[in-house]
């Protein structure tokens, strides 16, 4: 269930982003591209933000994540409000420990858009706002 819910916004905020990038500018380096610290970190983030919500309206608690194994398959360096952005494309392990159990997911895809700030020293997740 939260596959469909993190696909539906992944598909909205890369039409978005696709319109908002500007044509004709220079597009940053794969040498300046998030490292595997920060990927985790974004897809951890994501991952908290649709269990977050699901648990909320399901009324129970959330589980705690682990996540293992990230492999990018693909990295598209991109403009976007004058900002260089990367869209990076994927595999990951996750390991979910629910109240009773432990599940164990292997090669989930992700799909995200990490914006690195103007100092350089931080990274945003692009993401839609609902």
């Amino acid at each position: 269930m939260y596959l469909l819910i993190n696909r539906v916004i992944l598909i909205f905020l890369m039409s978005t982003i696709l319109i908002a990038a500007g044509c004709g500018i220079v597009t940053p380096p794969l040498e300046l591209a998030p490292s595997g610290e920060i990927v985790e970190k974004a897809i951890a983030l994501q991952l908290q933000y649709v269990h977050h919500y699901l648990s909320d309206n399901l009324q129970t608690t959330t589980p705690e994540l682990q996540i293992t194994q990230i492999k990018v398959n693909k990295i598209e360096p991109l403009v976007v409000a004058n900002l260089p952005t990367y869209h990076l494309q994927g595999t990951y392990q996750l390991n979910l420990k629910l109240h009773r159990q432990k599940i164990e997911q292997t090669k989930n895809p992700f799909d995200i858009y990490l914006q690195r700030q103007k100092e350089g020293k931080t990274w945003r997740l692009v993401r839609n706002k609902n």
